[in-house]
């Protein structure tokens, strides 16, 4: 089969732009391996297992902007927490203006003891944001009454409910979800070792 020479210089030219397009590309995954590197350092400093130790999938991650949770209407809106490693739910978020609820799956039973759930979660996430939230209640800039706070319900020991009250920010909603999802992740693997 013979190409007549348009073709040859169209074939040469897309030949040009594939190459653009790995390159382009190559760049962000470059970049991607340099974030991965620095949350490497980060959890390895903060005694946690590598990143790259962990089960996940890298097309499942999305950039902060694209994750961020949605909240100026009033009404209640479910946004399901799944396992990184083969995507099983394990919890579903149901954020209002109000709070942020997640109730964990039926099937799912994880003890409120497991690691990392209480040193993370609660005593790193939840409690540097009620840091915060007490120097701007000191500073006058909000009520007592407006900081942030949690409430864990139970099964016996299993965790069924957190609910997480006054998260006022909608940055915070995300970082919430994000790191439940994290947290409960570990704390199953923990559960399964």
């Amino acid at each position: 089969m013979k190409f007549s020479e348009e073709q040859i210089k169209e074939i040469v030219s897309l030949k040009e732009s594939l190459i653009e397009q790995i390159d382009k590309h190559q760049e962000g995954i470059d970049m991607i391996e340099k974030n991965i590197t620095v949350l490497d350092l980060f959890l390895k400093n903060s005694s946690f297992t590598k990143a790259s130790q962990l089960e996940m999938k890298i097309e499942k991650v999305k950039k902060p902007e694209e994750r961020s949770i949605p909240i100026n209407k009033p009404e209640e809106r479910s946004i399901p927490i799944k396992r990184s490693n083969d995507g099983k739910l394990i919890a579903n978020a149901y954020v209002t203006p109000e709070q942020v609820s997640i109730i964990l799956d039926n099937e799912i039973l994880i003890n409120a003891d497991t690691p990392p759930f209480k040193s993370f979660f609660l005593d790193r996430i939840i409690g540097e944001m009620k840091k915060r939230d007490n120097v701007e209640a000191e500073n006058g800039k909000i009520q007592r009454e407006s900081m942030i706070d949690y409430i864990i319900n139970k099964n016996g020991t299993n965790i069924r409910e957190i609910i997480i009250k006054n998260y006022r920010q909608k940055e915070r909603v995300t970082e919430l979800i994000n790191t439940a999802g994290w947290s409960l992740t570990r704390m199953l693997e923990n559960v399964n070792k």
